[in-house]
This record gives C-alpha cells, sequence and structure tokens, in this order.
C-alpha cells in the first residue's frame, strides 16, 4: 500500500482536505489556521459549524505569548499536548496542580473537584495568563467566577472541556461572558488536544518553527 509518510505532507495533505469546510465562513487568514488546526487535531469537520473565537482572542494570545505569561491548564494531557520546543521560546511555564496532593486535599475537604481547587488555588497567578482547558467544566465554571467576582481577569480563555455533564453550559456561559477573549465550542465536544491544539496554532502563527 502506497501512502504519505512525511510529517509534514500529511500535515499539508490534512489542511488541504479541511480547507472546504470552512469555505464561507468569512475567516481571515489567522482565524482560519486556527480553525484548521482544531478539526486536524479533532478528525472532524463538523467542527467547523461549532468554534467559536472572540474577534481578539487570537491577538491577546500573541501578546501573553510574547511577554512571557504562563499557562495555567486544568489537566495534564492539555499540557502534554501543547508543543515545549515552540513555547520554551516564549519564557513561561505551563502550569497544572490538578495532581498535588494538596490540592487533593481541598477538593475532598470542599466537595468540589480537583480541577476546580486547583484553579482556586492559582487564585491571583491567572491574572494576564493563558487558560487552557480540556476536560473539566468545574475548571471553567470557577475560572469565569474568579473573572466576575474577583476581577481575576486572564489574556484569554481557551475553554473546550469535553462531555455530557456541564461541558455545554460552561461553554455556553464562557461564549457569553464580556470580561475576558475566548476560544470555545458549542456543545459537548471538545478535549484535551482540541485545547492543545489551539495554543499550538497561534504560537505557529508567531513563529512556525516546529
Amino acid at each position: 500500500m502506497d501512502f504519505i509518510k512525511q510529517p509534514m505532507d500529511i500535515e499539508n495533505k490534512s489542511m488541504e482536505i479541511i480547507a472546504p469546510h470552512l469555505a464561507g465562513l468569512n475567516l481571515n487568514e489567522a482565524e482560519t489556521k486556527v480553525y484548521s488546526r482544531m478539526i486536524h487535531a479533532s478528525g472532524d469537520v463538523d467542527y467547523a459549524k461549532v468554534i467559536r473565537l472572540h474577534p481578539k482572542a487570537i491577538k491577546a494570545t500573541q501578546e501573553a505569548l510574547k511577554r512571557g505569561a504562563n499557562i495555567y491548564t486544568d489537566v495534564e494531557m492539555v499540557r502534554t499536548g501543547i508543543n515545549k520546543k515552540a513555547f520554551g521560546r516564549y519564557g513561561g511555564k505551563i502550569e497544572c496542580r490538578v495532581a498535588d496532593p494538596e490540592i487533593a486535599e481541598v477538593a475532598k475537604r470542599e466537595g468540589i473537584t480537583r480541577s476546580m481547587a486547583a484553579m482556586r488555588a492559582f487564585g491571583k497567578e491567572l491574572a494576564g495568563s493563558i487558560i487552557a482547558i480540556g476536560n473539566a467544566p468545574t475548571a471553567l465554571f470557577e475560572v469565569l467566577r474568579l473573572a466576575k467576582e474577583e476581577n481575576i481577569l486572564p489574556a484569554v480563555i481557551i475553554g473546550i472541556p469535553v462531555g455530557f455533564v456541564g461541558a455545554a453550559d460552561s461553554k455556553k456561559l464562557l461564549a457569553e461572558n464580556t470580561l475576558v477573549p475566548y476560544v470555545t465550542v458549542e456543545g459537548t465536544k471538545g478535549g484535551s488536544p482540541i485545547a492543545a491544539s489551539v495554543v499550538n496554532a497561534i504560537m505557529y502563527l508567531l513563529d512556525n518553527r516546529r
């Protein structure tokens, strides 16, 4: 069987296949690349219909990266999916505390999820940062609460939790917020690879070296 073997050839061919599904969406070049990478990460062209991208989200993420902002994630899978070599050029750190024993203790004591407890523990550190949530709706709810009630405003929230309980509601709330630029999707779709793909896509817009 003859098949494409070179990684960049595979990626380029994938983008060719994705392109027709973005026609008519009125996307600029940067938005097209973010949409394309999200679809590529999911293997699902139906994402084109449900992605919601705040008009300031790409620029806000780029500016945060360039000033060395940290990325805060809800689960290790998001941290794993972000291109460390590309991110390392900007000087920030990728933080995830969901597995910390003290976070587990707080979550148990307060009757909340560990992802929620982790975001609460980061607290004011989240101001001006990049939030990338790919699994836990409760983490997204908590970040939005911190923004609204405590005026802790990240530079951007990439909120793409997946699932049937709370995911759609948390993403709807994110899309309705007027405080922080965001990237999200409607409904139950999402996941850590999709959240990481958004970060990677925006980094590659700044510097395409992998």
